[in-house]
């Protein structure tokens, strides 16, 4: 049996405790501790989700093509889907535009003409009055026929647009006549929805698309290009 090395008092140091022949078990089975790790310790994770800059996790919806990249936030599938299902109901109807542009009149040459650009160049058929009414002819008129052939309407809500509303113009005809289906989706452009509900209350009640610096106009053009998809 091996005999301790160490003096009465004990030993010293740590290093004559491991080389003592009768205490070196001892000093090992005491100071060799089990890694600890602590419960607020961080970790990375993958994750297949795609987040937005304001945190809200965005996914493809159930219309998207199958190679679209295309990501839409909860808010935006809940206020798309109704949209879409009357877009399929309505696919068979002979003639129709995919889409009705609503705009204040001063933005026909600026935003409004922008936003039509991207969707046409998206494969979009737009009813857009810069295009569609002919000199001479009932600019109410042409907005009745536009709206009764055209699957879906957007409605470009801009500070002109809601200036528009408030004085009761030619937008808030428009406005009017695409309120009485369930084909609407607004999108705000140096605006806001609350801004918007002081106007429309009953047009503000309805989320839809922002435009703004982390979601480019070309995203709005986008999402509007899959929802009349065929």
């Amino acid at each position: 049996m091996a005999r301790c090395t160490a003096p009465v008092e004990g030993h010293r140091t740590a290093s004559g405790a491991a080389n003592c022949p009768a205490c070196r078990g001892s000093y090992r089975k005491y100071n060799s501790y089990p890694s600890y790790s602590s419960p607020y310790s961080s970790s990375s994770s993958s994750s297949t989700s795609h987040s937005s800059s304001g945190g809200q996790t965005k996914t493809k919806a159930l219309w998207s093509s199958v190679g679209s990249t295309v990501l839409y936030t909860p808010a935006e599938i809940r206020t798309l889907t109704p949209v879409r299902e009357n877009v399929e109901k309505r696919s068979g109807l002979p003639d129709l535009r995919d889409v009705f542009l609503c705009h204040a009149w001063d933005d026909r040459k600026g935003v409004a003409k922008e936003l039509y650009d991207l969707l046409v160049l998206k494969g979009v058929t737009v009813w857009f009055s810069e295009k569609d009414v002919p000199l001479g002819t009932s600019l109410l008129r042409e907005i009745d026929k536009g709206l009764a052939k055209s699957r879906i309407g957007i409605v470009l809500v801009t500070p002109l647009f809601l200036e528009r509303v408030k004085n009761e113009g030619i937008a808030d005809k428009e406005l009017s006549a695409l309120l009485a289906r369930d084909l609407l989706v607004p999108i705000v452009h140096n605006t806001t929805f609350e801004k918007l509900r002081e106007v429309s209350p009953l047009l503000g009640s309805r989320s839809g698309l922002s435009i703004t610096i982390e979601e480019p106009m070309i995203d709005s053009a986008s999402k509007i290009a899959e929802l009349v998809a065929s």
